[in-house]
């Protein structure tokens, strides 16, 4: 039982830190709605069992099964991962809308925070970007402008990064280009 308690904290804790910075991009209502499908039974249920407090319990199910129904779940579900803005038929990438990508680089954020606790440094988000992220079927500007709002995020600061100004003028500087 333990688990489900530790598992449930963690996603509401997600949850809050995701909204907090949303809010200060001006996304109130995706803040407010983010990952709202982890408490289905399908997503819940696998997080419980996989549960650590130190990573995603969707790598560990990953790990033993090959995949996780969890993340099948979450990704079709939810517009803030990239993954969602994927055309499997056509192989092609789809530039994501600005408010999508705004909580998607929030719930980046977030998560980070969330897992590492008081040892978060902003270079562990870009870290884990360039580790991770920059492998991901997706669209090249959304690529390019994720990169940058990391990277700034590290080099700037917080503050800096998460304000609706500098980040629709980056979005738009970015995705309008030829």
């Amino acid at each position: 039982m333990t688990k489900f308690f530790r598992h449930l904290h963690m996603v509401n804790k997600h949850r809050f830190t995701v909204f907090k910075l949303c809010c200060k991009c001006g996304l109130f209502w995706r803040g407010l709605t983010h990952d709202l499908s982890k408490y289905s039974p399908t997503e819940f249920w696998e997080g419980v069992k996989y549960y650590d407090g130190h990573h995603s319990p969707i790598s560990d199910c990953r790990k033993q099964n090959g995949y996780s129904l969890a993340w099948l779940h979450h990704k079709g579900r939810n517009k803030h991962h990239f993954e969602y803005w994927y055309d499997e038929e056509n192989k092609t990438p789809i530039l994501i809308p600005y408010q999508y990508v705004v909580e998607c680089i929030c719930d980046k954020i977030a998560a980070t925070k969330c897992y590492h606790g008081k040892e978060f440094q902003p270079a562990m988000v870009l870290e884990h970007w360039e580790r991770a992220g920059q492998k991901a079927e997706m669209n090249d500007k959304i690529r390019s402008f994720l990169t940058k709002v990391f990277t700034d995020f590290v080099e700037k600061g917080e503050k800096f990064v998460l304000n609706k100004k500098y980040l629709k003028t980056t979005y738009v500087a970015i995705t309008t280009q030829d």
